[in-house]
């Protein structure tokens, strides 16, 4: 039932503009240079792997005993043990280990938020800051199975695009890159390194100015006025680059009128029923009162969701950031907090403990809401909607680049999708987006080899998805644990 919803209306979401921004996301392969061939593993022109189960990305069940044969980076052929491997290939048996499509994460950053000064009781000092870490979190993508990524606002986009430069010429690691503008905010943001829109011109201009020096998407964020976003899709949209939004000041309705692509943060911020919201301002409540009197059942969830499919704007779950609100959410991850400095580790124990320790009855409000979103996505999909996977990896030590993106198809899992079908929600449905579908996203002939090897069986626990032995991009398999050794406590650094 899943796979047939899943696959009804998302095709319909291929745009001219994801098919004019493709060619630029996924650039010819270039070989391994210097720096990058430590990393790899695996690097013969013809590779066979042989008694792999599979899932092939597009929410079918799993299937075992089977054969995936890689020649010059693509996909040539698919089947069964009796599949003849070619002379001269290169065969690992995949014995116990499940083949899945690289991974599209579709809210994923380059950054890092750091609170100064932040102590026990969560006090800070002023300015917020976004350090860059261009070293540590493209090693991280790609460890986890990530191999392409939206990366869904900049704060250093000049570095962005010159990363996507070095990977896409061989001398970096990293998955391929959807690189995003920088935040079209209004005035009144939390982040000093955001540019505060001046009007709808602005806005204008930096679409324009940040398109011709390479960004491939663009993301609103939560100040923006409907005038500026409405003129920013504009621009967008006659450069064939979608747009999409974390909004807040602009309600779902009003960006579904305006043209707007994608939505971030599934439901959680929609401030269309907000008491006391003003047209072109963020309320404090920035979503919440909306989203708990928003059940899965209700009339509003009805509207909005046709209203969603009806204009083909996708939405995408972010659940592992919404999850760090939950007293005792998930045990920590020991594989993921290796990667942390010890001073992000501090801070990320100091927010844990200041949830975990609260009174329980402070959070019932904020379980609800959790609920209620994870019906709306349930139901968003069922009427044929497209989402789209990503974690948002933003400063919180809970959700880290890579581990993140992993636990969202956990996520989704719990949330009553099967794991074929969440699987496909964070693989084929990113690629669907991103005009990319025909050349990554899930297993077949003539695709691009992005494919990722990890031990055990994700369609019986999700969690094996965590297990990521080999990540395939463009045929060249990468030693993810390798990945995770070389940025051991160095996440919240570089």
């Amino acid at each position: 039932m899943i796979k047939s919803l899943l696959l009804g209306g998302a095709a319909a979401l291929l745009s001219l503009a994801a098919a004019q921004a493709a060619p630029q996301i996924l650039a010819p392969p270039a070989a391994p240079g210097p720096g990058v061939q430590p990393y790899v593993k695996v690097n013969t022109r013809t590779v066979v792997l042989r008694h792999a189960r599979l899932i092939d990305g597009t929410g079918a069940p799993g299937q075992s005993d089977r054969t995936v044969i890689v020649t010059n980076g693509k996909i040539a052929a698919v089947g069964g043990p009796e599949l003849a491997a070619p002379a001269g290939a290169e065969v690992l048996d995949m014995t116990g280990r499940t083949v899945i499509p690289g991974l599209v994460g579709l809210h994923d950053h380059m950054y890092y938020i750091a609170r100064p000064n932040m102590d026990a009781a969560g006090h800070s000092e002023a300015p917020l800051m976004v350090p860059q870490m261009t070293f540590s979190s493209p090693r991280l993508y790609l460890a986890a199975g990530v191999t392409t990524m939206r990366t869904t606002g900049s704060v250093e986009p000049y570095v962005d695009l010159n990363v996507k430069t070095q990977i896409d010429a061989g001398a970096m690691v990293g998955p391929h890159m959807d690189v995003t503008g920088p935040y079209l905010e209004g005035a009144g943001s939390a982040f000093i390194q955001m540019h505060p829109l001046k009007d709808a011109d602005d806005a204008r201009r930096m679409v324009n100015y940040w398109a011709d020096a390479g960004a491939t998407s663009f993301k609103a964020y939560m100040n923006i006025t409907r005038a500026e976003l409405g003129a920013a899709l504009q621009e967008a949209h006659k450069r064939g680059l979608k747009l999409t939004g974390h909004l807040c000041s602009v309600t779902y309705p009003e960006a579904i009128a305006l043209g707007i692509d994608d939505l971030e943060h599934g439901f959680f911020v929609n401030t269309q029923n907000d008491p006391g919201k003003t047209p072109d301002k963020c309320p404090r409540t920035s979503g919440d009162p909306t989203l708990l009197a928003m059940t899965p059942d209700s009339p509003a969830a009805d509207a909005l969701i046709k209203d969603l499919v009806d204009h083909h704007v996708a939405v995408t779950s972010t659940l592992p950031v919404f999850e760090q609100r939950i007293p005792g959410h998930a045990p920590l991850n020991p594989r993921a907090m290796a990667v942390l400095t010890s001073e992000a580790r501090e801070a990320y124990l100091y927010a844990r403990n200041l949830t975990n320790q609260a009174p329980r009855e402070r959070y019932a409000n904020t379980i609800k809401e959790y609920q209620n979103d994870l019906g709306l996505e349930r139901k968003f999909v069922a009427a044929g909607g497209l989402l789209l996977a990503g974690p948002d990896p933003t400063g919180n030590g809970g959700v880290i680049p890579g581990f993140g993106d992993q636990r969202e198809v956990e996520l989704l899992v719990d949330a009553g999708f099967t794991s074929e079908a969440a699987i496909r929600i964070a693989t084929l449905n990113g690629a669907t987006y991103l005009g990319i579908a025909d050349r990554t996203g899930s297993i077949a002939p003539g695709k691009d080899a992005d494919l990722v090897v990890v031990k055990g069986d994700p369609s019986k626990t999700i969690a094996d998805i965590e297990t990521v032995e080999i990540v395939f991009k463009d045929g060249v398999g990468y030693d993810a644990p390798k990945l995770l050794e070389s940025v051991r406590g160095r996440y919240g650094q570089y």
